[in-house]
């Protein structure tokens, strides 16, 4: 059977790099992309990963490093849209340029990746597409994460919405909605709404903040189960659309579904008062 590649968006550490060597394993062709490849040393030690350059948010960008893929691998079986930030804060307090990146970088960008491969899996009879969202993408959980849940929302009705008009051309769709994990430190991809001057939103702040530095250890997962999850959708072992990864997102799943949504906000709301 001939080998299988994937395709996958910011890979230069966390669930893209641990799925980028888990692919690799497994002895699919790989071509993982991050903004700065130049930096990279461990993806370098797999013969059969290749590395592109890929600002999601950069047209020039996706349009160089999916035609070098194609070029450089001869097809492309599927597709991670993985790249991700966050924003948290007040969305009164929020920049201009924040709102614009918080959309450009995780939705945006999966369209703009999408939109360049769908001549390719036309052209080769299909293909599939693993978004990767966030349980934040179908509930709210967290205060202050208004432009985050916006763009993750706006992440899974596009990919629902896709799934009509790809079907009849045998490319598949698939959501991976992941929660926090051990070992990625997600203050790290976060851009904070601040105005020193407005101390109205401070409490919820430094709740939120608190939070995030300090997760609770069993609301983490294990990576690689989240990495298992994307593994078993691409090799056909899972024909699940939408898989929630770890117990905190299947909880709030089930509480969302069992209760007035009036019911489901003030029981969340109540956690950080």
């Amino acid at each position: 059977m001939q080998t299988k590649t994937i395709f996958i968006t910011g890979t230069s550490s966390g669930l893209g790099k641990l799925t980028a060597i888990h692919f690799a394993k497994m002895g699919w062709k790989v071509a993982a992309t991050m903004r700065t490849p130049e930096k990279e040393n461990e993806l370098t030690q797999y013969s059969n990963i290749k590395l592109f350059k890929l600002d999601v948010t950069n047209l020039a960008e996706v349009d160089s490093a999916v035609n070098d893929a194609i070029v450089a691998f001869g097809k492309v079986d599927v597709v991670v849209n993985n790249a991700g930030m966050g924003s948290y804060g007040a969305l009164e307090l929020a920049t201009e340029d924040t709102i614009d990146w918080q959309f450009a970088v995780n939705t945006r960008g999966p369209i703009n990746v999408m939109r360049k491969f769908l001549p390719h899996f036309r052209a080769v009879g299909g293909g599939m597409f693993i978004n990767i969202s966030s349980f934040m993408g179908i509930t709210t959980a967290v205060p202050l994460g208004s432009l985050y849940n916006m763009s993750k929302f706006a992440l899974e009705g596009l990919t629902e919405g896709l799934y009509y008009e790809l079907k009849p051309l045998n490319i598949e769709l698939r959501l991976i909605e992941q929660g926090g994990s051990t070992g990625n430190n997600f203050t790290h991809s976060i851009r904070w709404n601040k105005d020193e001057r407005i101390k109205d939103y401070d409490y919820y702040m430094d709740k939120v903040q608190a939070m995030m530095s300090n997760p609770d250890p069993s609301q983490l997962d294990d990576p690689q189960t989240i990495v298992d999850a994307i593994a078993a959708q691409a090799t056909g072992a899972s024909t699940q659309f939408r898989t929630i990864v770890g117990e905190a997102g299947k909880n709030l799943m089930a509480l969302r579904n069992s209760v007035p949504i009036e019911q489901y906000l003030e029981t969340i709301a109540k956690n950080y008062n």
